[in-house]
């Protein structure tokens, strides 16, 4: 395994990076489990707050080289580059204002017998993130933030194509004040990442990537008796059951398709249609696809970039004509220059086509018809993720309904690229489990302490 950045929108190598020596990895848990038994107990979450915000402050003030970074590394437009330095910036700044709200004690009503009861929070020790390459930044800031200011310290290895930005993160929190031990980067295999799951030190880890992936490293996880949060993959739907606004309800599908450039977990990927509404929609949103093209992520103009890699474009360009072969339209697209790929629309895709059980990671979208409401709730399920969805319609009762009945881990209605550090992340089914941003994400690796006094 090497860690490199190969910019995948001229597929230049433009750096290289060893992997970590097993000695070296064995002192950065070291260094970790040192820093969890001094810093950690030796100071307040008021301090360890304090710290966040400075690390919020210093993503704000190097936004643009930071942004930089994953254009080079992922192919993210620049502009989008930046909007993701800043909603990082935003959750660190979250959670210093208000961890300590979070952490307070928590009192239990006793059913018999004197005294008190109260939940006290802690933390566990040392935790392993694994983080993915579609959001460098923000996929850290949400596991990162709120565990150090509990009290946790971190051991973080980034994706392989993400070497550059995992070091200048780790500046960022020894330039905001965290002691040495406190984040460590390391560029760790696949076979040393089980050697840390396993290493007696570590307390638990957070997965975010693929479902092979997050079955490995539960696996090891389960193994060693570790806790593990895993946010893996989606197939979110989009469902139309009624608008006043058609054209803007197009625009929304084509934002939350198009995201990342379509390479966001929790992106709208089946879009489910009311009949009466299913060929206007398919007219004009495939229309309004096809106005999007590639184009150099470097550029402020930029909607769309590259995919993150030659091998992301090819494995999508190989989804797409399986697709075809096994029944779906070809309305729009499917052509592929190098990791560039074109905007597409499949339809008439059957249950039995193996991708209307797959994870198209791009800017494709699926366009399946609903005969009523029960059937668009039946296809929405009818999918082994389950994320994120997105319901629209003007009937407020028909909405809660709809919600209620989503196997989702969020439901969005009536407005897309709604996340924000105050509202909980995570799914259920093969999408994973646990939570993360908000309170919920906050409680995830402490020790929910009994303290009961007679």
């Amino acid at each position: 395994m090497s860690y490199a950045v190969t910019n995948p929108a001229t597929g230049e190598v433009v750096s290289s990076y060893d992997t970590i020596t097993d000695e070296a990895l064995q002192a950065a848990i070291a260094a970790a489990t040192e820093a969890h038994r001094t810093w950690s107990k030796q100071t307040t979450v008021q301090e360890r707050a304090a710290l966040i915000g400075r690390v919020a402050e210093l993503h704000t003030e190097r936004r643009q080289e930071l942004a930089e970074i994953i254009v080079r590394e992922m192919g993210k437009p620049i502009e989008q580059a930046l909007g993701e330095v800043d909603f990082a910036a935003a959750i660190y700044e979250y959670y210093a204002e208000h961890s300590a709200g979070f952490l307070v004690d928590e009192p239990i009503s006793l059913l018999a017998g004197e005294g008190t009861a109260v939940i006290r929070r802690s933390s566990l020790g040392v935790l392993l993130g694994i983080m993915p390459w579609n959001f460098p930044y923000y996929q850290v800031a949400r596991f990162a933030g709120p565990n150090l200011i509990i009290g946790n310290t971190i051991v973080l290895k980034h994706a392989e194509q993400c070497p550059e930005s995992a070091a200048a993160m780790e500046r960022i929190f020894l330039d905001a004040g965290f002691p040495e031990g406190a984040y460590v980067n390391v560029y760790a295999s696949h076979d040393q990442i089980e050697q840390v799951i396993a290493d007696p030190r570590v307390q638990g880890v957070s997965l975010t990537g693929s479902e092979r992936a997050g079955a490995a490293v539960a696996a090891i996880a389960g193994k060693y008796l570790k806790k593990v949060v895993l946010e893996l993959g989606g197939s979110d739907p989009f469902i139309l059951l009624s608008t006043d606004d058609l054209d803007a309800t197009v625009q929304n599908a084509v934002d939350a398709r198009l995201d990342n450039s379509g390479q966001s977990c929790n992106a709208a990927k089946r879009f489910i249609v009311a009949d009466e509404l299913y060929e206007p929609f398919l007219e004009k949103f495939t229309a309004k696809l096809a106005e999007v093209e590639a184009t150099d992520p470097t550029s402020s103009d930029s909607a769309l970039g590259p995919l993150s890699s030659l091998k992301a474009a090819e494995g999508l360009d190989a989804q797409v004509k399986r697709a075809i072969e096994h029944g779906a339209t070809l309305v729009h697209g499917g052509a592929r220059d190098g990791a560039f790929f074109q905007t597409t629309v499949l339809a008439d895709l059957s249950p039995e086509n193996p991708a209307s059980k797959e994870e198209f990671f791009g800017p494709v979208a699926q366009v399946y018809r609903a005969a009523d409401e029960a059937d668009a709730i039946r296809i929405a399920n009818d999918t082994p993720f389950g994320l994120g969805s997105y319901v629209f319609t003007t009937d407020a009762a028909q909405a809660e309904r709809v919600a209620d009945a989503i196997e989702a881990g969020m439901v969005f209605v009536n407005l897309v690229l709604a996340d924000g550090a105050e509202l909980p992340f995570g799914g259920i089914k093969r999408s994973g489990s646990g939570r993360e941003l908000g309170r919920f994400g906050a409680d995830e690796f402490v020790n929910k302490k009994l303290i009961r006094v007679g």
